[in-house]
Parts: structure tokens; C-alpha cells; sequence
């Protein structure tokens, strides 16, 4: 663990924990993934087959399996430990998609083996986001420190899928679009054996709780029914402003290219968004201050419907970005403070699950209402949505939560858990380093009362 000595603890102290630079840079050469894998194996299946309709049906069966067993996934992790779970995981994704690309690099791929392709690569996606938020929560015991870890997380993990799209062009000009697939399967395969060979996930062992009827299902659900709910509120206001700035801009015939800078505006505003909100030292508590996030967000995306023109509707869009990261990231440290010891990484699985499945609901639904209602009216209908949400998860029940479980390093039998390891090989780091610099982290001290 690692704890700030004195002063405002900072981003760059966050990556003065021991390993937390080695660790993280791992987790996001894997999670850069994510960002080109949906585009490339769009534009690919597009050039196999002729077909939109094709396409959209292969992402469609890719995106069920990789959202929907994304808990399950999770839970293998908490329960295997992160070297056992995560590396076939990678293994027998990257070599599906290496797979997929072979078969769509040139036109007259099969259908029906594209879309049984996808469908089981997506049912192997490792979920390294999860997993590295559950080793933040190992290696910091500080919870400001935590809270600055979470909002860098979030920016970069934003940036990601800011710049993926934009790498996939660039291989695209100079190969077929296949192979932006392969770039995906070698991303995530050498991600994550970098990622499991880190220290403290390398050290980790199986959590030893005993496990629930459900596998996907972690105890303390009571805890995660806010950020859930909050979660795929922001992920129906997200899925649904793609399509409604893009029916925007056809509506005024700017251009088809202007579409992508107004959403570059969003993630612009929600990088700056996570920044700012991860720097704060906020006097109200996380459960109470998510409701207000996802509500602001919700009211921002029901005005940015009364935009008369083109700048206008980018200002408004880059104001909702700013709610988006702090909204996401306040979600996934709520989860994590109500997981169980053992359960942290399908905690933040299912606030994944639940950002994708909004998305895709908003996106279908908002597709539906496009064509049967104003344009301003659809904009005001998905501010309305998530400001639902946002109302439902601020009732007294939920905002209270459950109680934060106290910090166990030991779990049944007397054997140490992931996460006690986790804390355990931080502590060791740090006595490496004792005597060795002043620019060493403080050795962790255990709180009272306190989870971490």
C-alpha cells in the first residue's frame, strides 16, 4: 500500500506506488483493445461480405456475449486469481480474433462463420478494466489517493477509446481492414501477460470465500444498486446522444465528418470531467454526490436539444462530457467500497455491464424514436431517461448504501486472498525502498474501521 506522507496527494503520486506504473501501463496496452477492436471488426466484415446488415449483426452477437458474461468473467477472476483466469482468457480471445481476421481478409467470407466467430470471442474478453481497478484497491490505502487512482484510470481508459478508432485508420490506409483485427488479438494477448506477470497480480492467490449461488452475482448487491442504476443511466444517455448528434448534423447537412468532432467534444469534456473531479477533495460522500452527476448529465442532454446550430449543440455536448467520467468513475469506487473481500473485480464488472447494455438500449431506442418524433423532442426523452435514473438512485434507501466491509487479509482457513496479497506484495515494495530515498512512499498503516 501506499499512503501520501503529508500534503494533497497527486496524479504523479499515484504512479510513485510501487509497481503502479509497470501494472497499469500493462492493463492499458490490453484495454487499447477494446478501443480498435469494434471498428476493425466492423470495417472488416463490411469488406468480407458487402453487407451493413451483416456487419451490424456481427457486432450485435459480439458485443451480447462480450456485455452479458462480462459478471461471469469477472467472477472466474475473483475466484481463480488474475493469472489463472486472465491469461487463456486472452489466449482464446486473441486467437479467435486472429481467426476472424484470417477468415474476413479477403471478400466472400461465410456469414454464418463470422458471426460464430465473433459470438465466441466475445464470450473470452478478459475484463482488465475490473481487475485493474481491483489491484488499485490493493496497492492504495488511502482513499483520496484511491480516488485520484480511479479518475486516472477512467481519463486514460477514455482516451483509449478515443485514440483506437483513430490507430485502426492508420493501419486501415496501408492494409485491409482484417488487419486492425489482428492489431486487436496482439494487443490483448501481450497486454495481459505483461499485466499477470506484475508483481502484486503475479502474488495474488484465489480468493478463498465461499462461493454464492451465482457465480456473477457478488454479495453486497444491495450496496451496488445505485451505482448500477446510475451506471446504465449515463450508458443510455451515451448510446442515444451518438445517434442523436449524428441525426443533428443530417438534419442540417453539415457533413458526415462533423458528426466525429462534435463526439470528440464529448470525450474532450469527460476527460477534463474525470481530471478535475479525481484532483477534488470532496466534503460530501461519493453515494450522495452520484445522483447529482448522473442528474446534471440528464439535464444537459435534454437542453442540448434546443441548440439552434452547430457550435451551440458542441458546447452543450463537450458541458454533458464533463458529467460523464466523474459519474462513471464516483460509480466504480461506490462498487468497490461495497464488494466483499473476493468480489471486488465482478463488482466493477457489473457497473461495465451495466454502462454497455444502457448504451446499446439507448442507442436501439433512440434509433426507433428518430423516425416518429422531433428531433428536440428524442434529445428532452433521453435527458429524461437518465435523469430517471439518477432520481431512483438517490432515494434515502440507496443513498445510505450498505455498510463498507473492514479491511481482511485473511479470508477462511487462515489463506490470503487476492486482495490481502495484493496489499501484502505493496507493503514488501515499500520496504525495498525503505531507508533507499525520501521520495519513497510511506509504509501503510492499517486504519481502524477502514476497508482498505
Amino acid at each position: 500500500m501506499s499512503t501520501p506522507a503529508s500534503g494533497r496527494p497527486s496524479y504523479a503520486a499515484v504512479l510513485r506506488v510501487p509497481y503502479a506504473r509497470r501494472t497499469f501501463a500493462a492493463a492499458l496496452v490490453g484495454r487499447l483493445s477494446y478501443g480498435t477492436v469494434s471498428i476493425a471488426v466492423m470495417l472488416s466484415v463490411t469488406r468480407a461480405t458487402g453487407s451493413y446488415a451483416v456487419a451490424g449483426t456481427v457486432m450485435a452477437l459480439f458485443g451480447a456475449t462480450s456485455v452479458l458474461l462480462s459478471p461471469s468473467r469477472a467472477a472466474f477472476v475473483d475466484r481463480y486469481g488474475p493469472g489463472r483466469a486472465l491469461r487463456p482468457m486472452a489466449l482464446i480471445y486473441g486467437a479467435l480474433l486472429a481467426t476472424l481476421s484470417a477468415a474476413s481478409w479477403r471478400p466472400g467470407a461465410p456469414a454464418a462463420l463470422l458471426g460464430a466467430l465473433a459470438l465466441a470471442a466475445g464470450a473470452f474478453a478478459p475484463p482488465l478494466g475490473p481487475t485493474m481497478r481491483a489491484v488499485w484497491s490493493g496497492l492504495i490505502d488511502d482513499q483520496r489517493l484511491l480516488q485520484r487512482a480511479f479518475g486516472l484510470d477512467g481519463v486514460v481508459e477514455e482516451l483509449l477509446f478515443v485514440s483506437g478508432p483513430l490507430l485502426v485508420g492508420a493501419v486501415v490506409r496501408w492494409a485491409p481492414p482484417a488487419a486492425g483485427v489482428a492489431l486487436s488479438a496482439l494487443l490483448v494477448v501481450v497486454g495481459t501477460v505483461v499485466f499477470v506477470s506484475s508483481p502484486p497480480v503475479a502474488r495474488a492467490r484465489p480468493s478463498t470465500v465461499r462461493r454464492t449461488r451465482s457465480p456473477g452475482r457478488p454479495r453486497g448487491a444491495r450496496g451496488l444498486a445505485q451505482p448500477v442504476m446510475v451506471a446504465a443511466g449515463v450508458g443510455l444517455g451515451i448510446g442515444a446522444l451518438d445517434l442523436l448528434v449524428l441525426a443533428f448534423v443530417e438534419e442540417r447537412r453539415y457533413g458526415d465528418d462533423v458528426a466525429a468532432w462534435v463526439l470528440a467534444a464529448l470525450s474532450a469534456g469527460s476527460a477534463v470531467g474525470g481530471l478535475l473531479n479525481g484532483a477534488a477533495d470532496w466534503r460530501t460522500s461519493a453515494r450522495v454526490r452520484l445522483p447529482v452527476l448522473a442528474a446534471a448529465l440528464g439535464l444537459t442532454l435534454a437542453v442540448a436539444g434546443l441548440a439552434p446550430g452547430l457550435a451551440v449543440l458542441t458546447s452543450a455536448v463537450a458541458c454533458a462530457g464533463l458529467f460523464i467520467a466523474p459519474a462513471l468513475t464516483t460509480s466504480y469506487l461506490i462498487a468497490d467500497e461495497s464488494a466483499p473481500p473476493g468480489f471486488r473485480t465482478r463488482a466493477g464488472a457489473w457497473v461495465n455491464t451495466a454502462v454497455n447494455a444502457g448504451s446499446s438500449a439507448g442507442s436501439a431506442a433512440v434509433g426507433v424514436l428518430l423516425g416518429r418524433l422531433p428531433l428536440g423532442v428524442c434529445f428532452a426523452l433521453s435527458g429524461a431517461a437518465t435523469l430517471a435514473a439518477a432520481v431512483l438512485a438517490g432515494r434515502p434507501g440507496l443513498v445510505r448504501g450498505a455498510r463498507p466491509h473492514r479491511p481482511d487479509p485473511t479470508e477462511e482457513g487462515g489463506e490470503p486472498s487476492a486482495d490481502g496479497v495484493l496489499a501484502a506484495a505493496a507493503a514488501e515494495a515499500g520496504d525495498e525502498c525503505a531507508g533507499a530515498s525520501s521520495a519513497c512512499p510511506a509504509r501503510p498503516r492499517r486504519r481502524r474501521g477502514r476497508r482498505r
